[in-house]
Formats: structure tokens, sequence, C-alpha cells
């Protein structure tokens, strides 16, 4: 209202009206000379040191950087390897090659933090000789125990095995026989073996063997292998020197076809041989006899099967020829009726 025309206050004084502006006259663009002035050289400083922890960097606008950019100067930057390590603080593959033995294979014992160390050591001990084969197993298989019924003349027969060791070292204690049912005993023998792993799948034997009947008496150094052969045929082959100087071998298998879980099918076959003749035994030389079975049992457990089947038997060569002199059977079929056990 102070501004209004003729409201003037008594004793004041009206203020002049601002002047209008004048226009500014339109720059014109300035005509290019010739030669542009050189621009003066900046001299390059030192930036100066930046209080990071000063910083907002959550006010700072990232989107207008070029990363890549950033990226690709830095890769371009040569690097000295030579300054960013010295020799000192090389391992591993950037050592230089050489012969020195490998470190030792750090075997973390924490339980010694714990338990006493001494006490832990044993145990460790026993731990590592158990599950490199140390550990120590005895088994005693009776392999044969049978009735052999033949026309005319009925007989028995056995053979087994005991043992006592672990998976690479055991003492083997063997025997075999036959003889007539109320009659003298044929044929008996033992064998004390030293067996020494020598593959996964069989053992070398070695040993003396004591050959009881038929007499005389022979004692033999005994040498020979036992194992799995494959497709699951398990053999036994021995070597047999006399102290008087005779010379025999055996050799024998069988093979388990396991028709169900608990029926099993057992094909068996033994040859015995002679270097020479043995005549005071009535053993001739070459192929002396030979045995070809074929057995059925029935795993009531598999510790304990009884089992029939059929056996075969024959002299051969010159050892049926002296037996057939002393009016001896040559052999022939029967059958047979036994259990096989094991504990």
């Amino acid at each position: 209202m102070h501004g209004m025309p003729g409201m003037a206050m008594p004793g004041a004084t009206a203020k002049p009206a601002p002047a209008k502006p004048k226009p500014v006259a339109k720059m014109r663009a300035a005509k290019p000379t010739a030669k542009r002035a050189a621009r003066p050289q900046l001299r390059a400083t030192a930036p100066a040191p930046v209080d990071h922890a000063q910083m907002d960097h959550s006010r700072m606008d990232h989107s207008g950087m070029n990363h890549a950019a950033a990226g690709a100067a830095t890769d371009s930057m040569p690097m000295d390897q030579g300054a960013m390590a010295s020799p000192a603080a090389k391992a591993g593959t950037d050592l230089p090659a050489g012969d020195a033995p490998a470190p030792a294979v750090p075997m973390p014992h924490y339980a010694d933090r714990v338990w006493d160390p001494a006490a832990m050591a044993r145990a460790r001990d026993v731990m590592m000789r158990e599950e490199g084969g140390g550990q120590t197993f005895a088994q005693v298989m009776l392999d044969l125990a049978e009735l052999q019924v033949r026309d005319g003349r009925d007989g028995y027969r056995w053979e087994g095995e005991a043992w006592f060791g672990g998976d690479i070292h055991r003492a083997v204690v063997k025997s075999e026989g036959e003889g007539d049912l109320g009659d003298r005993l044929e044929a008996a023998e033992v064998q004390a073996l030293y067996a020494r792993a020598i593959g996964p799948y069989f053992n070398l034997q070695a040993g003396v063997r004591h050959d009881i009947r038929p007499g005389p008496a022979r004692t033999y150094a005994t040498i020979g292998v036992e194992g799995l052969a494959p497709y699951w045929f398990e053999v036994d082959a021995a070597a047999f020197v006399a102290t008087t100087g005779e010379v025999l071998g055996r050799v024998e298998g069988y093979y388990d076809q396991r028709l169900t879980q608990r029926w099993i099918l057992q094909p068996r076959a033994e040859v015995n041989l002679s270097v020479q003749d043995v005549r005071r035994r009535g053993i001739g030389s070459g192929i002396t006899d030979a045995e070809l079975g074929l057995r059925l049992r029935y795993e009531i457990r598999r510790e304990f099967a009884p089992y029939v089947g059929v056996s075969w038997e024959r002299r051969l060569g010159d050892t049926a020829r002296f037996a057939r002199g002393a009016g001896e059977d040559t052999g022939g079929i029967g059958v047979v009726a036994g259990l096989r056990a094991w504990f």
C-alpha cells in the first residue's frame, strides 16, 4: 500500500523508479584466427594426499566411471615379477629343479594332546600292523570225511588241513589217507609246512611230509604252491623229494559251482606222479594214479555241509601192473557220502 500513488507519507521522500536495463547486444562468434595462440603447458605436480577416511563413498557417483578402461590400463602396465617376489620368498613350484628328498608326510597325532603319547604310539603300531596284513587267524578245515561204497570193497577217506598265521605268513599242517572198512590202513600222510604269500591269490609252501602208510615209512622235503586260479579254481601242486632219493609229485584241484545259496556242486580231480619206480611201495614211474569225483553238498551252515557223490579212482601204468601182480584191485567207481566242516 505504501507504493500506491497518492499514498505518500508526510515527510517521506519518494524513491526513484529503477531504470530499465538496456538490451544487451548479441555477441558475435569470433572469427577463427589463422593461428591459435599456444596454450601454456601445465607443470605436472604430485597430487595432494587424499584422506580416504573422510570421504563419503555413498555420495559418489560411480555410474560415470569407465571401469573397463581402468582395467585395461592396469593390465597394460608392465609388472616386474622379480621385484614382487624375492628369491627367499619362493616356494612350491617356484623353486628351482633339484634332487632333494621329498619332505616327510605329516601325521598329526591330535590324540596325543589328550592321552598318553606312548600309549597312543603303541595303539598306532598295532593298527598299522593289523591293517597291513599282520593280524593272526586260525582255521581247521576237514575238506573230505567220507565213506566209500564200492563193488565188494567199502572204505573210508579223509583229507584236511589246519593253519595258523596271517595274510602273509602261515604255519600249515595237512593230512590225508584212506583205508578199507574192517581192514588195515592203506595210506596215511602228514605234512608240516610254512606258507608265504607270493601274490593276492597264491601261497608258496615248503616243509616236510611223512608217510605212515604204506610201509616202509618215508620222509620227504616238500615244496609247492596253493591258491585260487583264474575262474575260481582251487589248485594245489607240490613236489616231494624223499631222504632215499625218490621224487614224487601231486596236482589236485576243485571248483565250487554254486547252484543256490546252499546247494554247491563240486567237481574234483587229483593226479599223482613218480619220477622212478619204487617197487617196495608198489609205485611205478610216470602217472601212478588218478581220481575224479563229483560231489553235491548242502550247507546247513557255511561251517557244516553234508554231501553225496560219486568217485572214480584208477591206478595207472607200472603202478597198476605192480598192483595186479600183488593181487590187489586197480580201482573202480564208487558212491561216497560224507561231511565237509571247518571252524
